[in-house]
């Protein structure tokens, strides 16, 4: 099928990765996934939530939010707290994070990883775990370097993109236009080690069937792979 950035089925959208774009955190990633820009910063904190202190091991958790005007109307703010979709969002994202560290060689700390869409064009939550995982090796790194745990407590990367069926075709890496128009639609996250974190999906319209749900699955794997490989290189540039 003709995509209307002239992409073909199977293809990611142009990926960039800015590291260090914040220059406080402790770790920071500037996203760009076709016309979605994510600022992903990564902060250490030497203590854990107060239920997780007996077990002397650390904790990380994600926070999420849309700038006013990452789309095409200015949205409000979410000033009275993260709405249903928000903390969904946020979930999705410490937990596919959590998926691929040693908590127990973080120690008593806890990170924070603060996704801040600054323009969305679809799939922010997949680029905030993307990006995310980026600025979370950058902390973790740094936490090595200087001394403050024995071993890098990531044990390997992890990333996420989306699959869906439009016009009765799979393809990957949906922007707006085709996330907004497709028949189904599914969120894949996949670690380093290719083993499935989560999957989400969801038939917009009519149901699809399981030969349907393997081609969107393997174009997700593909697509995944290839945001790794992404992450590694620019990680040791």
């Amino acid at each position: 099928m003709n995509r209307r950035d002239g992409r073909g089925p199977g293809d990611l959208r142009p990926l960039s990765m800015e590291l260090h774009a914040a220059e406080y955190a402790e770790g920071s990633c500037l996203i760009g996934a076709g016309g979605t820009r994510i600022l992903c910063t990564a902060s250490i904190q030497d203590s854990v939530p107060e239920w997780r202190a007996p077990s002397g091991k650390g904790w990380v958790t994600a926070e999420y939010g849309m700038l006013p005007r990452a789309t095409h109307t200015r949205g409000s703010r979410e000033r009275n707290g993260p709405k249903g979709r928000t903390q969904e969002i946020q979930r999705l994202i410490g937990r596919s994070l959590r998926s691929v560290m040693d908590l127990g060689a973080l120690g008593p700390r806890t990170i924070i990883l603060d996704c801040d869409v600054l323009q969305a064009d679809g799939g922010t939550r997949t680029a905030s775990i993307t990006g995310g995982a980026v600025a979370l090796a950058l902390a973790c790194k740094r936490l090595q370097s200087s001394g403050q745990v024995e071993r890098n407590p990531m044990r390997e990367m992890v990333a996420a993109v989306s699959a869906g069926i439009l016009g009765g075709a799979p393809i990957l890496d949906l922007d707006y236009s085709e996330d907004s128009a497709a028949q189904v639609d599914l969120n894949l996250v996949m670690t380093e080690g290719g083993k499935l974190v989560e999957i989400q999906g969801t038939a917009e319209g009519e149901p699809f069937t399981t030969d349907e749900l393997q081609e969107l699955l393997a174009l997700g794997i593909h697509g995944t792979r290839d945001l790794i490989r992404a992450q590694k290189a620019v990680l040791e540039t």
